[in-house]
């Protein structure tokens, strides 16, 4: 039997709701519609690239949120020593790159278990809790929990726009 990525029942964003419930809310939103735009798709269209020059692909895109999810959330945020996911040497776009022989139902588990990590380093963080990103060239900057957030709404929201072109490519399929 072939593998498919899963269906899935998005959550909506709520309407009305405090700040971080909010925030969570919109995050788990965009979280949901990047799998909406897998569901139903074998491991070889999770692998279709775009359009040539560009190698990015669905499966890509999965990869890299569960990357970037452990990147800001649990090593950032809440200071976690843990390893980024799928870092190379030989090539530091690897969670991206590295699709041919990514196999697609471990990447679906790795990012739904990064997910559930993130939410369990942050939760007992304030908004307002502060931590310092080092730069390479030795700068940093104060930044905070919140701060987060929002970039990651915003680092979903332009990678599900890749994600609907990619769809239509594979299938035809569009929506939101």
């Amino acid at each position: 039997m072939t593998w498919r990525a899963p269906e899935i029942d998005r959550s909506h964003e709520p309407y009305v709701a405090d700040e971080r419930t909010m925030l969570e809310g919109w995050l788990d939103y965009h979280r949901d519609t990047l799998l909406f735009k897998c569901a139903g798709l074998t491991a070889e269209q999770l692998r279709t690239a775009s359009v040539e020059p560009s190698t990015l692909t669905l499966l890509g895109l999965v990869r890299h949120m569960a990357d970037v999810e452990r990147w800001w959330f649990r090593i950032r945020a809440a200071g976690e020593d843990v390893p980024g996911l799928y870092d190379g040497d030989e090539d530091p776009d690897a969670d991206l790159n590295a699709v041919a022989d990514a196999d697609p139902a471990e990447t679906f588990a790795t990012f739904r278990a990064e997910i559930e990590a993130a939410r369990k380093a942050v939760a007992g963080l304030s908004l307002d809790h502060t931590f310092r990103r080092h730069r390479q060239d030795g700068r940093g900057d104060e930044m905070n929990v919140r701060w987060v957030y929002v970039h990651m709404i915003e680092e979903y929201a332009r990678h599900n726009g890749h994600a609907d072109l990619i769809r239509e490519r594979i299938d035809g399929v569009t929506g939101d």
